[in-house]
């Protein structure tokens, strides 16, 4: 189930890029408009108006699932988990009978003796 909501998630993310790179910016010659003596992206078939309310209604639709899909996910990965905050669990006492460790000296071997 997580797997495909995942999955859903990651092609939502892919179309919604894409929709935002074909959109027509503000002032420049970018996006499906741009260039076109008529001004539509789509061969004619739609007018350059219609082409933008379509690809702005487009990129909400794909934003709301996107954010739905996230939320679902979100609640999915918390079911699993424990409740409650760190602080509510007790403090554990130091040890406080343990030495520091000492470091150790490598012996030097001794002279063989006559």
């Amino acid at each position: 189930m997580e797997t495909v909501i995942i999955v859903i998630h990651l092609l939502l993310a892919i179309a919604m890029i894409l929709l935002v790179l074909i959109q027509q910016s503000e002032g420049g010659l970018g996006g499906m408009g741009g260039g076109s003596s008529a001004g539509g992206g789509m061969g004619g078939f739609m007018t350059g108006r219609a082409t933008a309310n379509l690809l702005t209604r487009s990129t909400g639709v794909l934003a709301t699932a996107f954010f739905v899909t996230s939320m679902t996910l979100a609640i999915l990965a918390d079911q699993g988990r424990e409740k409650g905050s760190i602080l509510d669990q007790p403090v554990k006492p130091a040890n406080q009978t343990q030495t520091p460790a000492t470091p150790s000296v490598p012996s030097v071997p001794s002279a063989p003796s006559k």
